[in-house]
């Protein structure tokens, strides 16, 4: 028994020690080490046309870091490093952050009705209705208040009316999400910046502030402070062997699937390759990923007028995007699908064949799998009949398998029979990138 504690206690050390080895910008401003896009393959001249598209859509600010460090950053109309900008509904990652903080300090559960925190009457639903909301409804966008009624960022218990049973429906409603700030005050007797500050901002080095605006909290930060908050989420809210976020089951319900009704929404969080997604103010499911051009692990915060974080685990990258975008739309979908466009041709004389691969679509099949699963490239494509390299990689970015097929040498089989039930990764690589990444869903 006594050297079973022993192998978990150095189990857990080296595990630590693997997260501490991890690079974490220091938190004096300006010292953020870079590494130089030719490192990666990529060329100035694409670049150039990453950025000239930032530029035509308004862009304030962009990042993109490669294992914590910065590869690209720059600016735009007069905006600078140390300017601040707002994150809109990119900040409700950073509200399901601080839930999840508060909740593994033991300050609340997420099966506490909201009205603990709130006070009653918080809804002009009946005291029934209104108990059965809780944190986890309004984490989860599913508190089934109707959010139709009236002005959806309302907070006021007039604009707040029942309409479903809680956890019924998903639907992008900005009311009850907005108290979750009351939530997180009632909860550790904290307002939210203070709360902000202690737990989040010290540790990480992170700049910021919310401030109130309408009935909503609106987080203003440095472009550098949003990258870092990526950063954060990217480690599993562990920061230079700190554990900011000490939850890991809040955090993988956090980053995946987290409710029925809408397969690519966590806690706040957008989720890319699921089989479909619903958008803000719509009930239709729609099928395909959120953006298919980017990973499938991605996870996404998005804000209005194009506040972008997306974190990619299997690609050691996170990327920010501040600006003032004319897609008025509460999640702009498209134009961060379009930024993921350019960022697959960023790699240098790709030719013929990459580009080739990055329009094929693929079938891997069967879904789910349980002995063995097979790739096929769909449709009349001169894919089929070039090479490519695959691996398979689980939810942390980790290689499990690859390998690498002759033309014409249709489906590629795959034996998995050996691996745990779960949720992995299934890259299509050309030229030593990935030009396509699916989902594979593992059962026994």
């Amino acid at each position: 028994m006594r050297h079973h504690s022993y192998r978990i206690s150095f189990l857990l050390l080296i595990a630590f020690q693997l997260k501490a080895q991890t690079y974490f910008p220091p938190a004096a401003p300006g010292n953020w080490d870079t590494l130089s896009p030719a490192r990666f393959g990529w060329c100035n001249d694409k670049i150039d046309s990453l950025y000239a598209l930032l530029a035509r859509e308004n862009t304030k600010a962009f990042i993109l870091l490669k294992d914590g460090k910065i590869v690209l950053e720059q600016y735009f109309d007069g905006h600078t490093a140390t300017s601040n900008w707002y994150w809109a509904s990119a900040g409700k990652s950073l509200t399901a952050t601080l839930v999840g903080i508060a909740k593994a300090n033991g300050s609340l559960q997420l099966t506490d009705s909201s009205s603990k925190f709130l006070g009653t009457g918080w809804t002009s639903a009946t005291p029934a209705q209104e108990g059965a909301i809780t944190v986890w409804h309004q984490l989860t966008m599913t508190s089934g208040l109707d959010d139709a009624f009236g002005d959806p960022f309302c907070t006021a218990d007039t604009c707040l009316r029942y309409l479903a049973p809680a956890g019924t429906r998903w639907a992008y409603h900005n009311g009850p999400y907005t108290l979750l700030d009351g939530v997180i005050s009632g909860a550790t007797g904290q307002t939210l910046n203070q709360f902000t500050n202690q737990r989040l901002k010290q540790a990480t080095g992170m700049d910021g502030l919310f401030i109130p605006s309408g009935f909503n909290n609106v987080f203003y930060s440095t472009a550098r402070s949003m990258a870092r908050f990526g950063w954060l989420i990217y480690n599993r809210g562990w920061w230079n062997g700190q554990a900011v976020l000490n939850d890991s089951v809040y955090f993988n319900q956090m980053v995946n699937t987290s409710q029925p009704h809408n397969l690519s929404y966590g806690y706040l969080w957008w989720l890319n390759g699921k089989a479909s997604y619903k958008l803000p103010g719509s009930q239709i499911n729609i099928p395909g990923f959120m953006n298919p051009d980017a990973p499938a692990d991605m996870i996404a915060a998005m804000g209005k007028n194009g506040q972008f974080i997306n974190v990619v685990p299997s690609q050691g990258m996170v990327w920010i995007r501040m600006g003032d975008a004319p897609d008025n739309s509460p999640v702009p979908f498209l134009l961060q699908n379009k930024i993921w466009q350019y960022i697959n041709n960023l790699q240098c004389g790709q030719g013929a064949a990459v580009a080739e691969h990055s329009r094929t679509q693929w079938n891997l099949y069967p879904q789910p799998a349980s002995e063995v699963v097979f790739l096929q490239p769909l449709g009349q494509s001169h894919a089929a009949s070039m090479p490519i390299c695959y691996v398979l990689r689980d939810m942390r970015g980790r290689k499990l398998r690859h390998g690498k097929t002759e033309a014409d040498q249709w489906p590629l089989r795959l034996e998995v029979g050996d691996l745990p039930v779960g949720s992995y990764l299934f890259e299509v690589q050309v030229n030593g990138r990935a030009v396509h990444s699916m989902p594979l869903f593992i059962v026994h």
